[in-house]
């Protein structure tokens, strides 16, 4: 399968616009915002785990990377409520078990493989840091490494915010809205912007909360294992 295969095109998805899809695993759907694979696939997707679901123990060969965004995500190692960012590294296992039920926005297979850096953080207990070179805009650094930068930013509202970076970058709305490229970007929607692109985007009149990550499209190749 292949959906939003070309990471020379810009691309615009809104997740709430996007049919649930059942996974192999019951209770477990999801909405898919790129894919190149099948049940083993590089993916970027919302998924949903319906209440006392659970998926098999699986180890996540090219590493997995999510942020919860309603409900608590369960596994061995602990409850992620709402807000919380993950990063299982390449040759890491786990069993997700959420009870309560949770939606997810994760990425599958793109990582470095040599990559071994465990990442939690529950982004509700860090502040946002202005950044003092954008205008209205507070950031939350998330991870970062040569190949990458993710974090969370907040933006004030109708603040005006350039996107775009070296390496490409995609922007997944948490809450709020903006606009850009005569597109609106609600919650839940996705925007991936290829190597260089750049435009300016206005937040809404109530502002935004962005999940950001820059510079990884430069590495937009599939793995020989898929």
């Amino acid at each position: 399968m292949e959906l939003n295969a070309d990471f020379s095109k810009r691309v615009v998805m809104h997740g709430d616009e996007i049919d649930w899809l059942e996974s192999p695993m019951v209770g477990v759907s999801r909405r898919m915002l790129d894919r190149i694979g099948d049940e083993l696939a590089r993916a970027t997707s919302i998924v949903r785990y319906a209440l006392g679901s659970a998926y098999s123990p699986h180890v996540h060969d090219g590493g997995e990377e999510f942020i919860v965004l309603e409900g608590v995500f369960q596994d061995e190692l602990g409850d992620f409520p709402a807000g919380s960012y993950i990063r299982n590294p390449p040759e890491s296992r786990h069993t997700p078990g959420p009870e309560p039920g949770c939606t997810i926005m994760v990425k599958l297979w793109q990582f470095d493989l040599q990559d071994r850096t465990h990442v939690r953080i529950d982004t509700n207990k860090i502040s946002a840091v202005r950044d003092a070179g954008r205008p209205g805009v507070s950031v939350t650094p998330l991870f970062h490494d040569p190949r990458e930068d993710v974090r969370t930013e907040l933006w004030a509202p109708d603040a005006e915010v350039r996107l775009g970076a070296d390496g490409g970058a995609e922007y997944f709305v948490l809450d709020g809205a903006f606009e850009d490229s005569g597109d609106r970007l609600g919650a839940n929607s996705w925007l991936r912007m290829p190597d260089r692109m750049q435009s300016m985007a206005k937040a809404s009149t109530d502002g935004a909360r962005v999940w950001v990550k820059t510079g990884n499209l430069r590495y937009a190749t599939v793995p020989a294992a898929l």
